[in-house]
């Protein structure tokens, strides 16, 4: 029988390991007297301004200037001396003591590495003392597993690709199938038919990937990405706009020239205005229905803009424009822009913090995604937190490279063992 004194923490290690671009990243144990919890902090690309800060040893010439020493010191000699002998359970306790530890607005003492990597590993501990699954220890009264679609990620561009297109992500959510299995299936077989036609179309460089394993071909143009997109789709079975939706990353603030107020899209500058319209004209031909950061990370008024044009037909989801940050997304439901949270739970720093962002999201009926990062590690953790938190929606990038397929393999397994309670969100977007 679990008593009390189980979950007092008792121990805390931090290391250095690899992420998917072969950079350090912080990785931290938490054990309790009868659990274990580690986490591994992913890292962005395509960072967003606002976003808490990320450690690295900038002054150091190991790996280049991006080690994390200083952040994995950190946490074995100030954090661990001060949760070592809390509860686990207490997850905003020991939240609100990492930031009391670090005492500043975006944990520039500490790092958000070393702060996160921390708190989450402590809610895992918590879990498996409790001895429960990740997602089940998630759970609070009243809500169930929700099982997320899959927001893939099959053609890159912008920061995470080695071409010239301007837009990030180009994905397929497949929504209109009656479980989570059904969805991995169609977003494998739809990326493998992509990457035949890209090299019948363009040879075997096309099916290069990018950093989150979708395909980075040497294109230019937009519409030409989202055709191909469209095209597999179609040429491996499934119903466009029906089974299988279109959505995009534009990742605006990658392409946005602050001096001219411009943004460089398909080799030429173009304005707000022109880019508000290119949206528009893009759902109306591919019928996309998300459209993640259209306009640059400050701009809350043609946010605001567009959701309201666009509301009814598509999803318009704030990252870089809120960074998972409840002050960012305050300010973004008073003026109405964007109508879905991205949630990475390295923006904010701390699990609590995460929390906070997506009750305050979820209360304004937001849609909410739960994220990977670009820098990725095996790390399983964000499949247990959009079951456990029913975000609905997860991006966890292409059905391929092992640091994302193992995000998909966790959501199967998840399904497995909910078995006939298990329930796929696809289905109610696809409807909404």
């Amino acid at each position: 029988m679990t008593e009390a004194s189980d979950f007092i923490i008792d121990r805390i290690q931090a290391r250095e390991v690899l992420d998917s671009r072969g950079n350090p990243t912080v990785q931290a144990d938490v054990y309790t007297k009868r659990g274990f919890g580690r986490f591994s902090v992913p890292s962005g690309a395509s960072k967003g301004r606002f976003e808490a800060h990320e450690l690295r040893d900038t002054r150091d010439k190991r790996y280049g200037g991006l080690g994390v020493r200083t952040a994995v010191g950190n946490v074995t000699k100030i954090i661990g001396p001060s949760v070592i002998g809390l509860d686990a359970r207490n997850q905003s306790g020991i939240d609100r003591t990492l930031l009391s530890l670090d005492g500043t607005e975006r944990k520039d003492r500490l790092g958000a590495n070393a702060l996160l990597a921390v708190s989450i590993a402590v809610a895992k501990a918590a879990a498996d003392t409790n001895k429960k699954p990740f997602y089940n220890y998630l759970l609070t009264i009243g809500r169930s597993p929700l099982l997320p679609m899959p927001m893939m990620n099959i053609l890159n561009g912008g920061k995470h690709a080695g071409n010239e297109i301007s837009f990030q992500e180009f994905m397929i959510l497949p929504s209109g199938f009656k479980n989570f299995r059904g969805a991995v299936q169609a977003g494998s077989e739809i990326y493998h038919m992509l990457g035949k036609m890209l090299v019948e179309k363009y040879g075997k460089s096309a099916v290069n990937v990018g950093d989150e394993g979708g395909y980075a071909p040497s294109l230019k143009n937009i519409r030409v990405a989202i055709d191909s997109v469209d095209a597999a789709v179609r040429e491996s079975g499934y119903a466009s706009g029906k089974e299988v939706l279109l959505g995009i990353d534009a990742a605006s603030g990658s392409f946005y020239d602050e001096k001219s107020r411009a943004y460089m899209v398909d080799g030429g500058k173009i304005s707000t205005e022109k880019l508000f319209e290119l949206y528009e004209d893009l759902v109306k031909s591919y019928g996309l229905r998300s459209i993640e950061d259209p306009f640059q990370d400050d701009d809350f008024e043609n946010f605001a803009r567009i959701t309201e044009k666009l509301a009814g037909k598509a999803q318009i989801v704030g990252d870089d424009l809120f960074v998972t940050n409840a002050s960012r997304l305050r300010k973004g439901i008073d003026a109405g822009a964007a109508n879905a949270l991205l949630v990475k739970v390295n923006q904010a720093g701390t699990l609590t913090e995460t929390l906070e962002a997506i009750d305050l999201a979820r209360k304004a009926n937001y849609g909410l995604v739960m994220s990977h990062r670009s820098g990725e590690t095996e790390d399983t953790s964000i499949a247990d937190l959009a079951v456990g938190l029913a975000t609905g929606q997860i991006k966890t990038g292409a059905p391929a490279r092992g640091e994302r397929t193992a995000k998909y393999n966790r959501l199967l397994q998840i399904e497995e063992e909910l078995g006939e309670k298990a329930t796929y969100y696809g289905p109610n977007f696809l409807q909404s």
